[in-house]
């Protein structure tokens, strides 16, 4: 690429390593659905279905050696160069994996039995013995090793980017700060930024997309293309597994003692059951993931996604289960409790994905915050209620943070300024969540914070959009609600 500021370059590479990750993982996936085909087709006496079962067989290994062959070779029209870094291609091609012969010699294997005759297709079949072993053990594994490689290759180049966009803005800052005449341009252009925002995002959008999302853009840009993509296969897969367990239980009521103590042991039905809606629970957070991409890049450009009923809880409940990784323990610091004080408040005409935003910005900075502190035992403390006229929602989101000085209270929202080290963040999260709640939806935002006293923010919303921004918040008072902690 010419430079990290080239956006075209940077979604291009992006888009090839998403390509690269799902392709990988399909082959996971597609030695599965092999393995499984290969099991009903030896289960199978009709002949019919057999042959359907054949064919369906070999187009999975179709695709997977086509998959194979883009990955090692290139495909244009699959967005795969081709290109192999050292350790992807020891992975293929050297021991102790062997990936590539491994793949060959699995497909060979499939294609083997989709020749065998009918009356030697058994359980005891060679091609079907070695098929079942290696596409639960060996290969299985070196599969998964490729696709955590690929991975760990897409995170590294996403860190260059970031690294290297964060010293290059270094470097400007510097320069301008050289000679008098540039502290002076450099203080028009912070105040001109202020006046036009959005054409900042518009023109650096990928840069501050990436730096507002902090950690949750690094983990959603390339594996989530992945996750989203293979979900419904999964089902499906998981679906055929289940209809291929009932099928064994009606022509085989009575199980050896052995087997129905597993069954008994692993509750087959409450799996067969809860898994479904474990699965279900997955979809839906990839919706809300995909929902909140979309939102982000919507409000990188000027025009705006229609309003729509939000129910306000359920929007910080989605965000805080993106934010859940980020909750728990580490060598630093015990988890973050959540307390939940939620009123009982209305769905509000708002514009969702945006408010949502608001909500990530203010939650990852307080527990940036609550991480500034060793050993602490953090908690964030949302609460929700009616203003006393019931025109607006009330949000209040606390920490127990180190807190702030006044001085850097009066520039929280103001554009690029961030108290965080170099390259952890672009100070935008603030600055747009102050533009999306007062600007965009009429409300109202401010922080009370003082040095050990923990951080507030206060967030009013009119409940419809006809409502709008109201000077001074006045006397407030508690709606009883519904108190939960959650310990994440």
């Amino acid at each position: 690429m010419a430079t990290y500021f080239d956006i075209d370059n940077i979604i291009t590479d992006r888009e090839i390593n998403a390509a690269i990750i799902n392709i990988s993982g399909r082959q996971r996936m597609l030695s599965q659905r092999a393995a499984l085909f290969a099991l009903k087709l030896v289960c199978t006496e009709d002949s019919w279905q057999q042959e359907r079962l054949r064919q369906e067989m070999l187009a999975v290994i179709d695709l997977m050696e086509q998959s194979h062959n883009g990955l090692i070779k290139g495909n244009p029209a699959m967005k795969l160069p081709g290109k192999l870094s050292k350790e992807v291609w020891t992975i293929y091609f050297e021991p102790p994996y062997y990936l590539s012969q491994q793949i060959w010699d699995f497909m060979t294997q499939v294609r083997a039995l989709a020749q065998v005759t009918s009356t030697e297709l058994n359980l005891e079949n060679y091609h079907l013995k070695y098929i079942l072993q290696v596409s639960e053990t060996e290969l299985l594994n070196a599969l998964d090793i490729a696709v955590n490689q690929y991975q760990k290759e897409s995170e590294l180049f996403e860190r260059q980017v970031e690294m290297q966009q964060a010293q290059l803005f270094q470097q400007i800052c510097t320069a301008r700060a050289t000679t008098h005449a540039q502290a002076k341009q450099l203080e028009r252009t912070v105040q001109d930024l202020q006046r036009t925002q959005s054409q900042l995002i518009q023109s650096e959008k990928f840069s501050s997309i990436g730096q507002m999302m902090a950690g949750v853009a690094h983990e959603i840009n390339n594996p989530f293309n992945f996750i989203y993509g293979n979900l419904q296969c999964t089902k499906d897969y998981i679906h055929d597994l289940f209809e291929l367990i009932n099928t064994y239980q009606e022509h085989y009521p009575n199980t050896l003692p052995a087997i129905q103590g597993k069954i008994d042991e692993i509750e087959l039905d409450f799996v067969q059951e809860d898994l479904a809606k474990i699965l279900d629970s997955m979809q839906v957070g990839a919706n809300r993931i995909r929902e909140l991409v979309l939102s982000l890049r919507n409000f990188s450009r000027s025009d705006l996604s229609s309003r729509q009923l939000l129910d306000l809880h359920q929007g910080i409940d989605s965000t805080l289960l993106i934010l859940r990784n980020r909750l728990k323990a580490n060598n630093d610091r015990p988890a973050v409790e959540i307390i939940k004080d939620y009123g009982s408040i209305p769905k509000i005409e708002c514009y969702a994905g945006q408010l949502n935003q608001v909500f990530m910005n203010i939650l990852s900075n307080g527990i940036d915050a609550l991480e500034e502190i060793p050993n602490h035992l953090g908690y964030i403390k949302i609460r929700t209620h009616l203003s006393p006229d019931g025109s607006r929602v009330i949000i209040q989101i606390a920490d127990n943070g180190p807190g702030m000085t006044q001085e850097v209270k009066e520039q929280l929202f103001d554009p690029f300024f961030t108290t965080k080290p170099l390259g952890k963040g672009t100070g935008l999260g603030l600055a747009i969540s102050h533009k999306i709640v007062v600007d965009t939806h009429g409300g109202y935002l401010k922080c009370e914070s003082s040095p050990g006293k923990g951080t507030e923010f206060w967030i009013e919303i009119p409940l419809q959009s006809s409502v709008r921004r109201e000077q001074g918040v006045g006397n407030r008072q508690l709606i009883t609600g519904r108190l939960t902690k959650t310990k994440v």
